[in-house]
């Protein structure tokens, strides 16, 4: 692979296959996009194989100078490289999803294929400003897949989609634009070692903070989330909950915990407070649903929670755990949605009272939708059981308070999916019309199989995912030590602050860690 400029080739095949798509008719178009998404996978697999575990920290890099300081400027470490295997694992699976569309087939593949390039793009950037156009443009194919193709409220649904997101990040680019001016440069690896001025992180911090935050999203700035689940094509659920949620969570670990640790230490009980908020009230949102995606998108907003307390518990069970549970939810609410696309296909409601029964007649989908309930509960052995195992290590490390009150959403996250799957799965068939309804059809096997097999894959094996992110997430924990006087006040409020040189970087004094409290 010396020499050869793979991301760009991951970039640039599924944007020419889009821009073919625009002129060939729907059957072509479908045909071209399956066979797109696929080379790009099969690229993705040959980065996995030939990414150096224990070399470089940032690898297959590439830059060639453009203009006035903006480059061309890809390269991705062990954590970029799993969320861009998790774009390009999704989107094949996508574009099968997409069967029940028939109007504008062209337009659709293309937006999707769009989506891929930006995607990936967000990932491997390394240059700020390249990040943020990335980031930025992802809005624009999602915006118009939603209203476009999307259900009778999707007008509503697709502009409060754009606007959340786009306040945000306007927010985001004169912080940057303020970086810039202060570093002398746009290289997203020198401004993780920049040490930016005490005072201004603050502002900087806040400013990510409102991009990152609404396209977590966090409570409570989640709620354009669930009208966005509800009026988007599956597939469109699939690709909004399965990828672009992770872009908050990236942006987190990619710059706002290294080039702001000393802000990120500060505002540690915000972010703690607003997750706990979310894990509690979303989840008990997530109960009373009757609407089968409202239930599913409330309940990602519980996980991703967990993601954020894990990511602020500043150490690295923590961060591990959090790259874990973003991975896991990245594929099994993305089965979740498309085991709701299988019977919407068939019977055109979402309605749970609806349906009952169906391991009857469709018990092969009843396994799947089986698993991958379970996966969402944290069951053992899949992969929810993993990224929320290590989370709450983590978090317990830093806080005992806020692991006991993040832990009521695995009890609440059991609660509110088994009582889908018994009203789906079990009980009476009340319904004739679900009752008639047959079983999965090959195209929908192959939708469902490869990602109930990645999430038992995880939950047997998961050092196969963390070995490839291990040193950039102990990179990070130690960017991180240098917060450690600032935030042990934060972490530990209501305490005696330790004795400068008594201290470990999860701010832990030496008795504690003598006792084991500490790693």
């Amino acid at each position: 692979m010396a020499g050869f400029p793979i991301l760009s080739v991951m970039l640039l095949v599924p944007l020419v296959a889009g821009l073919l798509c625009l002129f060939v008719e729907a059957k072509a178009a479908r045909t071209l996009a399956l066979v797109a998404t696929l080379v790009d996978f099969v690229l993705g697999v040959l980065l996995w194989a030939n990414f150096d575990i224990g070399g470089a920290q940032w690898q297959f890099v590439e830059k060639v100078p453009l203009f006035a300081g903006f480059q061309w400027a890809l390269g991705i470490d062990g954590i970029a490289l799993m969320l861009i295997m998790l774009s390009v694992f999704l989107m094949p699976i996508c574009i099968l999803a997409s069967a029940s569309i028939q109007k504008r087939v062209g337009e659709y593949m293309a937006a999707f294929l769009l989506m891929e390039t930006l995607m990936i793009g967000v990932f491997a950037a390394q240059d700020l400003y390249l990040f943020y156009i990335f980031f930025e443009a992802g809005l624009i194919p999602m915006y118009l897949i939603i209203g476009i193709w999307g259900g009778d409220n999707r007008i509503y649904a697709s502009y409060k989609f754009f606007l959340y997101t786009l306040l945000g990040s306007v927010l985001m680019l004169i912080a940057m634009l303020w970086m810039v001016h202060e570093a002398g440069t746009t290289d997203i690896p020198t401004l993780m070692a920049y040490d930016f001025p005490v005072a201004a992180q603050t502002w900087l911090f806040l400013a990510f903070f409102a991009s990152f935050a609404v396209k977590m999203p966090m409570w409570p700035v989640h709620t354009w989330l669930p009208d966005a689940h509800v009026q988007a094509p599956t597939a469109g659920s699939v690709i909004l909950a399965g990828v672009l949620l992770k872009m908050g969570g990236y942006g987190f670990i990619r710059f706002s915990l290294p080039m702001f640790p000393e802000a990120s230490a500060q505002f540690v009980w915000l972010i703690w407070g607003l997750s706990m908020a979310a894990v509690v009230i979303t989840s008990l949102i997530a109960l009373v649903q009757h609407d089968m995606k409202k239930l599913i998108a409330y309940s990602s907003v519980a996980h991703m929670a967990i993601v954020t307390v894990g990511l602020f518990a500043f150490n690295t069970q923590g961060l591990e755990g959090a790259m874990v549970v973003m991975l896991s939810h990245g594929l099994v609410s993305a089965a979740l949605f498309l085991c709701v696309g299988v019977i919407y296909d068939r019977l055109h409601t979402r309605e749970i009272d609806r349906y009952g029964g169906l391991s009857i007649n469709m018990p092969k989908y009843a396994l799947f939708f089986m698993l991958f309930t379970m996966a969402s509960v944290g069951l053992p052995g899949t992969s929810g059981f993993v990224g929320e195992f290590l989370s709450l290590a983590g978090i317990y490390k830093a806080s005992s308070v806020v692991a006991a009150v993040s832990a009521t959403g695995i009890i609440l996250g059991a609660a509110y999916m088994l009582y889908l799957y018994r009203r789906v799965a079990f009980g009476d068939q009340k319904n004739a019309d679900a009752a008639a309804m047959p079983d999965l059809s090959l195209r929908e096997w192959l939708m469902l199989g490869p990602i109930a097999a990645a999430v038992l894959w995880m939950g047997v094996y998961p050092e196969s995912f963390l070995a490839p992110m291990r040193a950039d997430i102990a990179a990070l924990d130690a960017r991180l030590s240098r917060a450690a006087p600032a935030g042990d006040a934060h972490l530990k409020m209501g305490e005696p602050k330790p004795a400068a040189g008594h201290a470990d970087h999860a701010g832990h004094t030496e008795e504690a860690a003598a006792e084991g409290e500490a790693h």
